[in-house]
């Protein structure tokens, strides 16, 4: 089978302008990313502004730490050390700018609440998979995250076009990690929307997509002609082994704070049921109903609270 036909296309110009197609697709794989995220926060209290700010520096981090840790593992394949800074052509390793916004991302939100924080951490999760396949098709056009000849069905039959990696051969199929990646990314998104929409419980979300990606990129990078290894394995790939690990970690994590939630509520409900049965039905009543009145006098608004729990992590 030739594949998917495949032509190469750094730069699209118009007219005198040239834009570069990484770049181009990167840029909005974050945009969208972090739309995404903010619209989907604002469910659980956590204003757009906020999750728009928080998301903005952890992609800054995030950037710096992907172009980082991809200039280590491909110092060798820079013509000069100033192109260590020229992330518009291409050379991102995504575990890396993970790990690097993880670390940084307890520090922002240390005064939120337990449950706001794993839910800015879904929500960016379920962000930044939609944006990590959009910016995989900048890798796509410039030729990147390739590796040798295949007959898969799903290899990319190359027609031409200046490629970072290579020499290719016209009339080739290789294999393009960058598209696998795409089409192992939308089953991903589609459980992690689903989960989502069932309320799973907080953290299973981001769970789910440190996992999965994990595995992915395991699997990917073992397909990879360009990338050096160390002990057989790439860069990423022992990135994706923390990041499986750290996926692990966040489902035992969730589930024993939601299993000790599910203890607690009970004991409360069970202590206010005591109280009332020693109080007065009538005395009770009206506590209630003048609690009621003090809270409409004070326009006291519930949706506002968590916002403004959120803001005090500013």
């Amino acid at each position: 089978m030739p594949g998917i036909p495949y032509y190469a296309f750094p730069s699209i110009d118009i007219g005198p302008l040239s834009i570069k197609t990484f770049g181009l697709f990167v840029a909005l794989g974050i945009v969208v990313g972090i739309m995404v995220a903010s619209r989907r926060n604002e469910r659980f209290g956590i204003s757009r502004s906020e999750t728009e700010r928080v998301g903005m520096i952890l992609v800054g981090v995030g950037l710096v730490g992907a172009r980082v840790a991809w200039v280590a593992t491909h110092w060798d394949e820079l013509a000069s050390p100033l192109e260590a800074f020229a992330v518009w052509k291409g050379g991102l390793q995504f575990t890396g700018g993970f790990i690097a916004a993880i670390i940084l991302a307890p520090l922002l939100t240390r005064r939120w609440p337990p449950g706001q924080r794993w839910q800015l951490l879904d929500g960016a999760c379920i962000g930044l998979a939609i944006g990590q396949a959009i910016g995989r098709l900048g890798c796509v056009a410039v030729g990147e995250h390739l590796g040798g000849p295949t007959d898969f069905f799903l290899g990319m039959h190359y027609l031409g076009g200046t490629t970072i990696e290579g020499p290719l051969t016209v009339g080739v199929t290789y294999h393009n990690t960058a598209i696998y990646e795409i089409l192992w990314l939308l089953p991903i998104i589609g459980l992690m929307l689903w989960l989502d929409r069932r309320n799973a419980r907080a953290g299973m979300i981001a769970a789910v997509f440190a996992m999965g990606y994990g595995l992915c990129r395991f699997g990917t990078d073992f397909l990879r002609t360009y990338d050096e290894r160390v002990f057989g394995l790439t860069g990423a790939q022992y990135g994706s082994i923390l990041l499986f690990v750290f996926g692990i970690g966040l489902l035992i994590v969730t589930r024993r704070a939601a299993a000790k939630l599910a203890l607690e509520v009970p004991a409360v409900v069970e202590s206010g049921d005591d109280d009332a049965a020693d109080g007065d039905p009538a005395d009770d009543g009206d506590a209630d109903a003048s609690s009621d009145e003090d809270s409409v006098k004070n326009g006291d608004d519930v949706a506002d609270k968590p916002a403004a729990t959120t803001r005090e992590g500013n």
